[in-house]
């Protein structure tokens, strides 16, 4: 097991999310940053989708009551071991015990945590991802545990590896979205020819830029979206989806990131840049 002591600002469990249901409006969810999550899960020679922790911005404070082998990666909070400072993207050795704790946030915004095996939690519609009300909380708290199997002997095939930070990326990439005609071509070229700005209104539903383009008057029948839609408001702003967004909207959808893009996309804090490429 292992014992959340301090949950930090927003640690849940996620996997590669739930599939199927969103025509009865629920979400994805699942990891916001498929890359770190999938890397993690290969360094422990775990399934890709095995359940991770996604750790935001502030992270927590760990007691495993159980050994095994852990991997770090995405968002490089300075994280310590017993106190002992510890690397993103290597296995390392836990013991029953041991304390795992976080620091100063360095680089992005997103850290994950794999243990060997992957955590074990109720799966809900397929899926361990935490997001409430489809499952009963909508992150962890101090004083609960999550389970994981003990692995005493490991010899991975890959002891680490160097990634570098998705937070240096500035550049999302992203396809014409189902009304991307509806936009004018002054606001085409300030779309593709201008950075953009995360506001303070960013979290997994969805992240707000605070920049604005032109106001517009057209109105669309409420529609499908998907995690990295670019929804456009009558006042001009950017509305991007994230894993936990709505499954519907009646904003024109101008834009869809492609998945990697989400990912850098899930790094960017608020001030950050960011500027689009079509592709």
């Amino acid at each position: 097991m292992l014992k959340i002591l301090k949950s930090g600002f927003f640690t849940t469990v996620q996997d590669h999310g739930r599939f199927g249901f969103r025509s009865i409006g629920v979400p994805v969810s699942g990891v916001m940053d498929d890359d770190s999550s999938r890397i993690a899960n290969q360094l422990l020679e775990n399934q890709t989708d095995s359940a991770v922790l996604e750790i935001t911005m502030t992270g927590p404070t760990l007691l495993f009551e159980a050994s095994t082998y852990i991997a770090l990666t995405g968002a490089f909070l300075s994280p310590t071991l017993n106190n002992e400072p510890i690397e993103n993207y290597q296995v390392i050795k836990v013991n029953k015990g041991d304390i795992l704790s976080y620091g100063k946030l360095q680089n992005g915004l997103r850290s994950y945590l794999a243990v060997k095996g992957g955590f074990k939690t109720q799966k809900v519609l397929g899926s361990y991802s935490q997001y409430y009300p489809v499952t009963m909380k909508k992150c962890l708290k101090d004083g609960e545990s999550v389970d994981f199997e003990e692995t005493l002997l490991f010899n991975p095939a890959i002891s680490g590896l160097k990634i570098d930070s998705k937070a240096t990326e500035t550049v999302l990439k992203v396809h014409k979205g189902p009304e991307f005609e509806l936009l004018s071509n002054e606001a085409k070229q300030k779309l593709f020819n201008t950075p953009f700005s995360i506001s303070e209104k960013n979290n997994r539903m969805a992240y707000q830029l605070a920049e604005l383009i032109e106001p517009h008057k057209n109105s669309i029948l409420t529609s499908g979206t998907m995690p990295g839609t670019i929804q456009y408001t009558p006042a001009g702003r950017l509305i991007i989806l994230m894993k936990d967004g709505q499954t519907t909207g009646g904003y024109p959808r101008i834009l869809q990131l492609s998945s990697e893009s989400i990912g850098v996309l899930s790094q960017k804090r608020f001030g950050d840049q960011i500027s689009f490429e079509l592709i």
